[in-house]
C-alpha cells in the first residue's frame, strides 16, 4: 500500500479526503499502526493510530476510518471514548485527559498528493 518515493510514502490525494473526514493508511512494512489524515479547514493533520490511554496504544476506529465523532469536531478513541482535538491531538476528554496523539509529519506536493515523511512508525531506521 502506497508507493515509497525517496524518504516519502505516498498515502492518497487530497481529494479522496473531504472535509471534516479522516482516513487511515498502513500499517507499512515492520509498522503496528495505521497513520490517520485528518482535513480539517482545508488543511491536512496526521497523527498515529494509537490512543494514549494504554503504553502500547490502541487503535482508535471500530471500524474502518470511523476515526471521528458524530459531530465531526474531535478525533475519538472508540474503544475509550476519549476524544482529541483535531489540530493538537490533546486530549479532551476521557480517560487520557492531558495527554496527546502522536504527530506524524505529513506533506502535500503541488499535485495534491499527500505523503507521510520517513520515519513512519514501525520504520526500522
Amino acid at each position: 500500500m502506497g508507493d515509497l518515493v525517496g524518504e516519502f510514502r505516498y498515502l492518497c490525494h487530497s481529494r479522496d479526503i473531504e472535509e471534516g473526514q479522516a482516513k487511515g493508511f498502513g500499517p507499512f512494512e515492520g509498522g503496528r499502526r495505521k497513520v490517520i489524515v485528518v482535513r480539517r479547514n482545508g488543511m491536512f493533520y496526521g497523527w498515529l493510530d494509537a490512543c494514549p490511554h494504554y503504553s502500547t496504544g490502541t487503535p482508535m476506529a471500530w471500524r474502518t476510518d470511523a476515526y471521528m465523532n458524530c459531530e465531526k469536531t474531535h478525533l475519538t478513541c472508540h474503544s475509550h471514548g476519549a476524544m482529541f482535538e483535531i489540530e493538537t491531538g490533546e486530549c479532551v476528554l476521557g480517560p487520557c485527559l492531558g495527554q496527546a496523539l502522536t504527530a506524524v509529519e505529513i506533506t502535500m506536493n503541488d499535485d495534491g498528493e499527500i505523503f507521510v515523511v520517513k520515519p513512519w512508525e514501525g520504520e526500522r531506521t
